[in-house]
């Protein structure tokens, strides 16, 4: 038992070691593992049999239908960061709010949050807000220090609010991780967890955040803290319809589809994909601009199909009438951006980001496979009861152990190493899955804003001006990481902030 100890605690070191060298995570992630696990073999105290389990998890994976919803959440959200839609919401907000301090960096905050739960992209979200509000703000005198924070803390808004990427991922761990925990319980026939449950559990939790930033921009900027004169709103209705109804009611329809029971997950990430490919497409300038009057017939009759779906009509000639449309119109918006270049660049990015999600999902399963011939599930069930405090004792190590592993991993790494090995034992218990789930969530966004490896603030500085220092970043992300914790802090005290909503519509 003392040697399986051992080579646990050896493994471990040594994936943190690899990850740390600068290799890619997704090598070092199975690399280091399947080492041990021939080191171990090699001194009689690992069955290399295990490794016969490893096939079937990776066809598992492959074979998911809930992890297909990633590549077509991922393309949402890079054709609509294409689509040129977000220069055009904050161009509208910032002259709504009049070009003040506070009114530029709440209208900043404002279009993150709604831009947060249509891309979901970190490094996109970052790098554009970095290039279209950084100067607006530096212009209208928000401090740059505190411009700096609001940006990188803003950009990672899509992690904490649905439909989000994180959560598809931590809806899937949670999902496999409870039901195993509490049949070995005893309970056989627990409720399953959705990502439709997670979803609703997160929308209080990340509208609480965006409230605790706006409550500190507020704080922080006094009225008459100003580098020039405000600029009076000159603000159309029309503009205020056409920059923000197209996103939001994609939005309602993605998410309203799941929370409403209508659509399944990967279903509903399929619709977004399609209407922000049609968006993407309508909005885009350049060739082919005779097929705009088809392509916006198609978004009205994905809009028509999805509201006869919320209705539960059986109108079997309109239903197929707006199909033939939503068709058409996907061909043409397609087309158009074929010629105009943007579909190759989307197609590459779904592809890079996807690759490399499930990468790490496939590199995760051997780490979990080959921890558990070591013995290590007995080893972190004994520590976890063992642990002063019971369940709450545990959950604090937990909590703790993610957010010191967010200063050295990416959150997609600390789910699928953290949730299937240190998750069963706390979700073998009476607390609630989606609960959870939630203050994981909660927990790892504040991963891209803590050094030194914070992918936000990697990508604003990679955007930002040279005159903005390393150390005025920090800075000014610091703040927004403490709000982060108090919101945790509020999560773990207020249960019902995370099951409440969940409860009322998805039971």
């Amino acid at each position: 038992m003392i040697a399986q100890e051992l080579f646990l605690g050896l493994m471990l070191l040594g994936l943190f070691a690899g990850i740390l060298s600068g290799i890619p995570a997704m090598l070092a992630i199975a690399g280091v593992p399947l080492i041990t696990a021939f080191l171990g073999h090699l001194l009689g105290v690992f069955d290399l049999s295990f490794l016969n389990f490893f096939p079937a998890r990776v066809y598992g994976v492959m074979s998911n239908p809930l992890l297909m919803a990633v590549p077509l959440f991922v393309l949402m959200g890079v054709l609509l960061e294409r689509s040129r839609l977000a220069e055009d919401m904050l161009s509208v907000l910032a002259r709504m709010l009049g070009g003040s301090p506070r009114g530029m960096a709440l209208s900043v905050l404002a279009f993150s949050a709604i831009i947060a739960a249509s891309t979901g992209i970190i490094g996109a979200t970052v790098v554009m807000l970095v290039l279209i509000s950084l100067p607006a703000m530096r212009d209208a005198g928000v401090p740059q220090r505190l411009a700096s924070g609001i940006i990188c803390a803003s950009g990672t808004l899509g992690q904490i609010i649905p439909p989000s990427i994180l959560l598809v991922l931590l809806g899937d761990q949670i999902g496999n991780a409870y039901l195993e925990a509490q049949q070995k319980a005893g309970n056989f026939a627990p409720d399953p967890v959705s990502v439709g449950d997670l979803f609703a559990g997160a929308l209080l939790p990340g509208l609480m955040l965006v409230g605790l930033y706006a409550l500190y921009i507020l704080i922080t900027l006094r009225p008459g803290d100003t580098a020039r004169p405000p600029v009076p709103s000159n603000v159309s209705a029309g503009e205020v319809v056409a920059s923000f109804l197209p996103p939001l009611l994609l939005i309602l329809a993605v998410l309203g589809s799941i929370l409403g029971g209508v659509a399944t997950t990967t279903e509903a990430a399929g619709l977004g994909a399609i209407g922000a490919l049609l968006l993407a497409g309508y909005r885009g300038h350049g060739p082919l601009s005779a097929l705009r009057p088809l392509i916006l017939a198609g978004a009205v009759a994905a809009l028509a199909l999805v509201a006869l779906s919320f209705a539960g009509t059986a109108l079997r000639a309109p239903a197929l009438i707006a199909a033939s449309l939503i068709a058409l119109g996907t061909v043409a918006a397609a087309a158009r951006l074929w010629r105009g270049g943007v579909i190759v660049g989307a197609m590459g990015e779904t592809l890079k980001i996807s690759g490399m999600v499930f990468g790490i999902v496939i590199a995760a399963s051997l780490l979990a496979l080959v921890f558990r011939g070591f013995g290590g599930d007995h080893l972190v069930e004994t520590m976890m009861q063992a642990m002063p405090g019971g369940t709450w004792g545990a959950l604090a190590l937990v909590m703790g152990l993610v957010f010191v592993l967010g200063f050295i991993l990416e959150a997609v790494e600390i789910i699928y190493i953290v949730v299937p090995l240190l998750g069963p034992p706390i979700l073998g218990t009476d607390l609630s899955p989606v609960w959870f789930g939630v203050l994981l969530a909660m927990n790892l966004q504040t991963s891209f804003l803590t050094p030194p490896f914070g992918f936000a603030l990697f990508y604003f500085r990679s955007a930002a001006p040279r005159d903005i220092t390393t150390g005025d970043i920090y800075m000014g992300v610091a703040p927004f990481v403490v709000l982060q914790l108090i919101a945790l802090g509020v999560l773990i005290a207020a249960p019902g902030l995370a099951t409440w909503l969940p409860s009322l519509i998805l039971r």
